[in-house]
C-alpha cells in the first residue's frame, strides 16, 4: 500500500490534519487529525510502498513500546486512512 499522494498534512494551530473535500454540493469536507504518532508514520512512510510490518518496525525503532501495543497502533491507523481512502493498493 502507499499514503494517497494527493492529500497533504496541513498544521493548524498546534494540530496536523488531513482536509477531504465532499464529493457533491450536499457532502460536508471532512477533517482527519493525526496525533504525533500518526503523523510521524505518515511522514516516514509517504511517497513509499510500505505494509503494516514496516509501519511497526519504525514504532518500534522509535518509541519504547511493545509489539503488541505497536502493531495494534498501525492496524488502527491503517484502518482510519483506509475509510477515508488516503490510501493507494499496489
Amino acid at each position: 500500500m502507499k499514503i494517497n499522494s494527493k492529500y497533504k498534512v496541513r498544521n493548524a494551530l498546534g494540530e496536523h490534519m488531513i482536509l477531504l473535500q465532499g464529493k457533491t454540493g450536499g457532502d460536508m469536507t471532512k477533517m482527519v487529525v493525526l496525533n504525533e504518532t500518526a503523523y510521524f508514520l505518515w511522514e516516514k512512510l509517504q511517497n513509499k510502498e510500505f505494509d503494516s510490518s514496516d509501519a511497526v518496525k519504525l514504532l518500534l525503532d522509535t518509541y519504547e513500546v511493545s509489539e503488541e501495543q505497536a502493531s495494534n497502533d498501525v492496524k488502527k491507523w491503517i484502518e482510519i486512512l483506509s475509510e477515508n481512502n488516503l490510501l493507494e493498493e499496489s
